[in-house]
């Protein structure tokens, strides 16, 4: 019975705590082409950035990844930003953003550049 009880306890908690949990809910990206900085906008609420944040964020080029960062916290209760230097990206390349929640899913946005 009690065995019944703690399992019951556990399996409420999972669900409780999965409810909480949301992948990101957009991502804000933008190339400088005279600068060929990427820099990333991911749109992630949450009401505790230490515990419930962007872990990872990967970076593609026309579909092969070339950037993986892990991150410790979120910069704030509503977002990530994330900026970084491409030097190889050309007019016509597709340039991609995955962002990962630390406890559930994940987003990805991608744009092509424009000279």
């Amino acid at each position: 019975m009690k065995r019944i009880m703690a399992l019951s306890v556990l399996v409420f908690l999972i669900v409780v705590s999965a409810a909480y949990a949301h992948p990101p809910s957009d991502i804000k990206i933008t190339f400088n082409p005279q600068t060929k900085m990427l820099k990333a906008v991911i749109m992630h609420n949450t009401s505790n950035p230490l515990n419930h944040y962007i872990k990872k964020v990967d970076i593609g080029l026309n579909g092969e990844e070339i950037i993986e960062q892990a991150i410790s916290r979120e910069d704030n209760f509503e977002s990530q930003t994330v900026s970084y230097l491409i030097p190889d990206a050309k007019e016509g390349d597709v340039l991609s953003v995955e962002a990962y929640c630390s406890i559930s899913g994940k987003l990805q946005k991608e744009i092509t550049v424009k000279m």
